[in-house]
């Protein structure tokens, strides 16, 4: 594949004089004389013909409809595309087990640095006296450039080098963790939250490059696409381990001094192991960096309204709809660009073909039913009273679930079979999520161990087999179609993830308000029993409070957060079995479009029956 789009040209002279076989030696040299005067010609700017309004010191301009029009469709001649990836170059198995060593690392810093604020955010908000939704801005102002940057991140390392840009990301991601480090209220921490989430774009790619160049061509998709998965799955359950243990040395420094540890090692290793640069190739244009910023505005307003719509409420806060109208506007500015552009960055039509939809909601209705794992458990323990410290154990299982189902898709994925394996993620999936559905006020971490591993194993099968599905196909159109195909994964991961969370919190709010009026609709003191229990409540402030008045006003309190925990279970159980129902609906219909697929083949193969005359 070329590296560059060439257009058909009329031949020179050069070419007339080679393709006769009967030229002399003399004519030959006269055209390539020719040719190199027409050439040294056609690199140097063409004069403009004079005019009376440039003797008079003023110049005709073409009208600024005409320019604009020029500057969409890009240069006239031949457009750099992506290049091809570097050759593969065999590595001795102990080099090649130090780059998968690197990427585990890369992805672990990076992991780390995502989800340590989101583990932890009450004890965050305590550090800087904030409240939840002010430490809520933490996390919005991480996503808000995360969420696209790896799109222009694909045509940087194109046109600097993978090295360079490998050895430039780390040292900006050190440098922005370092900064956390002298944030002491909250202000200054969303500030460098900010530049964290544009330093960490460059580190998941990183991850993704380094555990690719251990594996020869016909492995990166099969063994090397689903260990990538894992990478990027380790650093939740990771933070929740950790977590407890350095918030007990000392709050939110010792978080980024062990982010900063990891982001040096990681600067040594990638300095030590350089990754195999493809050619340079000039692919950065004017028009697409203004692309990128309307893009950026429009999946970061996405990202900041999605990530605090259920905290201060749909239709209480108005600047959460003035978001919303930005993010339309903005991305209805970058598909008014790209489809006016001769050599666009997004192809826009491609992107709307019906395969890439079907290919585009699969992946967001997976990212969706994910959130069972990533935002239900969590919050339901959360709101029963456990911390990250208590629940250890169950975090340690689903590590653990992850790797071996990242194991087990690497061992089984082949070309073909992505809808199996789809089939048995989903009703994994279903299980898991029918299994939580069952959970009471009472239910505990080693409650949910099955369950949760199975979602894990899950998690790891359905994303890689889509990931290559979705990778091979845009690499059969062209290199540049690998932009489009990022914008679908970065759009059904980060929005889709987010877009999930809430949407869960949404649902798991109103249902708890519905069990709230009616567990509270019949908690009143003329119930002998109720009376009774607000009396055992109390009873257990009877050594500090001798005031019987007092004592009852504790046991009503009391009984009001059982009722609380009560309907959050109730809640948070409905909302899993909604999961499980949606994931075994998504079963029945991919198993009903495989058996359609293997019926037409059926038909189109048998034979057709013999006329008789």
């Amino acid at each position: 594949m070329s590296d560059t789009a060439e257009i058909p040209a009329k031949p020179s002279p050069l070419a007339k004089a080679r393709s006769g076989k009967q030229s002399t030696h003399s004519q030959a040299e006269l055209a390539r004389t020719e040719a190199e005067n027409m050439a040294a010609q056609a690199l140097e700017p063409t004069p403009e013909p004079r005019s009376p309004n440039r003797a008079s010191g003023t110049s005709r301009r073409r009208p600024l409809g005409v320019r604009l029009r020029r500057a969409l469709r890009g240069p006239p001649g031949p457009h750099a595309t992506l290049p091809a990836p570097a050759p593969y170059v065999p590595k001795p198995p102990l080099v090649a087990l130090l780059y998968g060593l690197t990427s585990m690392l890369i992805a672990t810093t990076y992991g780390l640095g995502l989800n340590f604020v989101n583990v932890n955010l009450y004890q965050v908000s305590g550090e800087f006296s904030a409240t939840v939704n002010e430490s809520l801005w933490l996390t919005a102002a991480y996503m808000a450039p995360n969420v696209s940057l790896s799109l222009l991140l694909v045509k940087i390392r194109a046109q600097y080098g993978l090295r360079t840009f490998a050895e430039i990301a780390i040292v900006v991601f050190l440098v922005v963790n370092g900064l956390h480090l002298f944030t002491n209220e909250i202000g200054t921490a969303i500030v460098a939250r900010f530049f964290a989430g544009v330093a960490a774009a460059s580190m998941s790619s990183l991850s993704f490059l380094y555990l690719l160049e251990c594996f020869p061509p016909e492995r990166k998709m099969t063994i090397g696409m689903p260990l990538a998965m894992v990478n990027i799955g380790i650093g939740a359950p990771i933070a929740r381990m950790i977590s407890p243990a350095l918030l007990d040395l000392g709050g939110w420094q010792p978080i980024y001094l062990i982010e900063v540890g990891l982001a040096l090692i990681s600067l040594a290793l990638i300095y030590t192991l350089p990754l195999n640069s493809p050619p340079r190739v000039k692919v950065v244009g004017v028009m697409d960096v203004v692309s990128y910023l309307f893009l950026a505005v429009g999946f970061g307003s996405l990202a900041v309204m999605l990530t605090m719509g259920r905290y201060y409420w749909w239709f209480e806060a108005p600047w959460l709809g003035w978001l919303a109208a930005l993010a339309i506007a903005s991305l209805a500015i970058v598909a008014a660009i790209e489809l006016n552009r001769k050599y666009p960055l997004l192809d826009i039509k491609w992107l709307l073909s019906p395969e890439v939809l079907h290919f585009g909601a699969v992946l967001m209705l997976f990212r969706m039913l994910m959130t069972e794992q990533s935002s239900g458990i969590s919050g339901f323990f959360q709101q029963v009273g456990l911390l990250n410290d208590q629940q250890f154990t169950l975090y340690a299982v689903i590590l653990a679930a992850t790797v071996g189902g990242g194991v087990l898709c690497a061992s089984i994925m082949k070309p073909g079979r992505e809808p199996a394996i789809h089939a048995v993620s989903l009703t994994l999936l279903a299980i898991g999520a029918f299994m939580d559905s069952r959970l009471t006020v009472t239910t505990r971490p080693e409650q949910m161990y099955v369950s949760q591993a199975l979602i894990s194993v899950a998690s790891a099968l359905f994303l890689a087999p889509a990931m290559a599905m979705g990778f091979v196909s845009a690499l059969k159109r062209g290199m540049n179609y690998i932009l489009s195909f990022v914008v679908v994964f970065l759009f059904t991961q980060s929005i889709g993830g987010l877009t999930g969370s809430a949407i869960f919190g949404t649902f798991v709010t109103i249902r708890e308000k519905f069990y709230s009026a009616a567990i509270v609709e019949h908690l009143t003191m003329t119930n002998a029993f109720i009376a009774q229990r607000v009396a055992q409540l109390g009873g257990a402030y009877a050594k500090v409070l001798t005031d019987p008045t007092l004592r009852q006003a504790e046991g009503l309190a009391l009984l009001a957060q059982q009722a609380t925990q009560e309907a959050y279970a109730r809640a948070y159980a409905d909302a899993f079995f909604v999961i499980g129902c949606a994931s075994a609906s998504a079963v029945a219909v991919l198993l009903t479009q495989i058996g359609w697929k293997h019926f037409s083949a059926i038909v189109r193969t048998a034979p057709l029956p013999a006329r008789q005359v």
